[in-house]
């Protein structure tokens, strides 16, 4: 029988129970704000940490809530680097949890102890940390109170510990508009302005603030009001002073501004490797030792050897490049005058950096157990092909925005605002012929091209006119008004589909012009078609809590099949009588994707292991490749209901996935052309970054490359249309 506890009620006594389900506390170890924790020991003698829910909160549901979200998020991230869950009951009277004791005092303790931590422990500690926000931000959860109390000194390295706040991507708890929690000189300036759109890029904030006040006994923001602090957290530049110089940059970019301009941690792991040659971080650094991925950055002599840099190899330093992927390294690092200026702008000429130290260090990409470079990825004789890259433009007008493409054999069509359309040889970028649109879509972004019916598709006069044209000359062959369909308009095979305000549809022979039928389709108030090639319209209605689809022949109008699913799903592919589907939460995440049987009339749901915001997903046989914002990509095996693998690739907003050959590829807001394994979900190389602007460019969204023949065609904010060798991803 179990022991009782003691009253729950709001005494003193009430705030040190004598159990926690089964486990007998022995002693407090510290109180915080959710609770106290209590050193405990298992049946076998296994000494633990248990924290119990203050009393006065024990019956408050936001609490019960916020605890329950603290046990899910610390059992989902258990690991190296965190306090392992050992047994917790989130519904007790008092709810509880126990997890491993682990001895050593926290950071807070130790600096107001020991004072500031030496270079040498500093770089262990922001590696440490580093990789304990990856394994963190890879479990789909945000710690959000990343600070020095919550940080532990093992011997084994630093341990993350208390989730009090944390956020998993899939939890139902959220934010209170108006509600700021958290710990004010360690909260990133997004949680202050925007606290319900807090990310993973909010954790980086703290680890910067937390290596300043580990190297300097306070905070880059400091002040003994709370309200001061958040004030100079958002609008003013961090007090780097005492920062040793070889870490300074790093920690500039951690606290830049903007979240995007933020490193990752995978990104800080590998820039750390190159600040000492004395402290290896080889073994925070996820390496793929096969030659096709990974990357890995040697320290070398560089060019810049400006004020205040150190004598040897540094984050500023260039280097040679030995493996693939291109990484954002730091700065020179500044004079500790000027560290106070450096604020948001660091992270994007850091892409440059990057980018010309790739450029000028030598690609080495070697074969298993050989010196010498890899058939596949040897230099290309002259008759192969070569890399192009052109801006797009007509008649001499400025366009700006990215260009949309679609091919087409020997040709490649696209289209900007300011070109209505252009034909580009696709084999060495030559503009064969454009036309201008002098009426620009107002929002600077255009659909892409569609070769229906033998002719080039196109929207001119800022999205109120379909045209088509020749394809050979880019002459107008016939047109069609727009207005009445509000944009809800697709090509099919050889019909052009256009559903007007009264729910009907009008079908045009994407040939001529000519109307080839009129009716409405049962089920559907509004259809918005979409086609994937096997010669159907697709439509997606809402009904109630699930979704409506049906399957409409173009030609002529009939209904193949029309079909009821549970929950809000969303169409990404279908091929060979199946259908793919993602199912997205009621925060817009995506929790599963669906593939139904058309012939078998079956459905098959497959969960995620976490969800994703902000997904795409796209099909490649019975995979589908699902990619979110933040750069997760997650490959799902829908005939065996696994998911195969999931690569973090750090790209905080990408276009939809292309599925072509045995490749996924998918462009970055930087302008950067990235290529994935599908099969083994390791990446095989990316292009360098083209930022659009003096400061960089973000667009409303972005056109997915194009594959065909061996080659990829991809647009970036620069204004640029450039083509790689799909053959070569290492040599992009």
């Amino acid at each position: 029988m179990m022991p009782p506890q003691r009253s729950a009620g709001t005494d003193p006594e009430a705030e040190h129970p004598q159990y926690a389900g089964q486990y007998l506390l022995e002693a407090a170890l510290g109180s915080g704000g959710m609770g106290v924790v209590h050193l405990a020991r298992s049946a076998s003698g296994l000494r633990l940490a248990v924290k119990v829910v203050h009393a006065q909160y024990a019956q408050d549901p936001e609490f019960r809530g916020r605890f329950r979200q603290e046990v899910a998020a610390a059992r989902r991230v258990s690991g190296a680097f965190t306090a392992p869950v050992v047994d917790a009951d989130p519904g007790a009277g008092r709810p509880w949890m126990a997890t491993l004791f682990i001895p050593g005092p926290t950071l807070a303790e130790h600096v107001k102890r020991n004072g500031a931590l030496p270079p040498a422990r500093l770089r262990h500690l922001m590696a440490g940390l580093a990789e304990a926000l990856r394994d963190i931000h890879r479990a789909g959860v945000v710690h959000r109170d990343l600070k020095p109390s919550n940080v532990l000194l093992a011997e084994d390295g630093p341990k993350v510990i208390d989730f009090g706040i944390s956020r998993p991507s899939d939890s139902e708890l959220r934010t209170e508009t108006g509600k700021l929690i958290g710990t004010p000189p360690f909260m990133a300036p997004e949680q202050f302005r925007r606290p319900r759109e807090v990310g993973p890029a909010a954790d980086v904030f703290a680890l910067g603030s937390v290596i300043v006040h580990a190297a300097t006994g306070s905070g880059p923001f400091d002040s003994d009001s709370p309200y001061l602090v958040a004030y100079q957290v958002v609008h003013d530049e961090p007090d780097l002073t005492g920062v040793p110089e070889e870490l300074a940059e790093l920690v500039a970019g951690c606290l830049a501004k903007e979240p995007d301009d933020r490193p990752t941690p995978d990104e800080l792991m590998t820039a750390l490797r190159s600040v000492s040659a004395s402290y290896d971080t080889q073994a925070f650094i996820p390496v793929q030792r096969d030659g096709s991925s990974g990357s890995a950055w040697r320290p070398g002599p560089g060019p810049g050897t400006g004020p205040g840099t150190g004598p040897g190899p540094g984050p500023g330093h260039g280097g040679e490049r030995v493996v693939t992927h291109q990484v954002r390294q730091p700065e020179p690092v500044a004079a500790p005058a000027a560290r106070k200026r450096l604020g948001r702008r660091l992270w994007i000429p850091a892409v440059a950096v990057a980018v010309l130290a790739c450029v000028a260090g030598a690609l080495v990409l070697l074969g298993p157990g050989t010196g010498a470079p890899r058939e596949q990825d040897a230099a290309p004789s002259k008759a192969a092909f070569q890399p192009w890259d052109i801006g797009l433009s007509a008649g001499g007008s400025k366009a700006t925005g990215m260009a949309q493409c679609a091919y087409a054999p020997h040709r490649l069509y696209c289209t900007r605002p300011g070109v209505l359309a252009a034909a580009v040889d696709p084999a060495d970028g030559k503009v064969l012929w454009s036309r201008g649109d002098a009426k620009r879509h107002s929002d600077g972004t255009v659909r892409p091209p569609v070769l229906s019916g033998g002719l080039l598709h196109v929207v001119s006069e800022g999205g109120k006119r379909l045209a088509a044209l020749d394809p050979a000359t880019g002459k107008t062959r016939w047109s069609h008004d727009l207005a009445a369909y509000g944009g809800r308009f697709a090509q099919v095979g050889g019909v052009v589909l256009l559903t007007g305000a009264d729910a009907r549809v009008t079908a045009l022979d994407a040939a001529t012009g000519e109307e080839k039928w009129r009716r409405r389709i049962p089920g559907q108030p509004q259809p918005a078609f979409v086609s994937y090639g096997d010669g159907l319209a697709y439509a997606v209605a809402a009904a109630g809590s699930g979704t409506k689809v049906a399957a409409v022949d173009p030609e002529s109008g009939a209904t193949r099949w029309q079909r009821r699913f549970d929950g809000v799903l969303s169409l990404v592919g279908a091929h060979d009588g199946a259908v793919w589907f993602a199912s997205t939460t009621a925060d817009s995440d995506t929790d599963a994707v669906v593939r139904y049987d058309v012939t078998r009339r079956t459905v098959r749901r497959v969960g995620l292991r976490f969800p994703l915001q902000g997904a795409q997903a796209v099909v490649r046989k019975d995979t589908v490749y699902v990619l979110a914002n933040g750069g997760a990509l997650v490959a799902v095996d829908t005939r065996t209901s696994k998911e195969l693998w999931r690569l973090e690739t750090s790209v905080s907003f990408a276009s939809a996935p292309v599925a072509a050959g045995d490749r996924v590829y998918f462009a970055g807001a930087d302008g950067r052309l990235l290529a994935v394994d599908a099969s083994k979900g390791v990446l095989l190389g990316q292009t360098k970054a083209r930022l659009g602007g003096a400061h960089g460019s973000l667009v409303s969204g972005l056109p997915s490359p194009v594959a065909a023949d061996g080659k990829v065609y991809s647009a970036a904010p620069d204004g640029s249309l450039f083509a790689v060798d799909a053959r070569r991803p290492g040599g992009w």
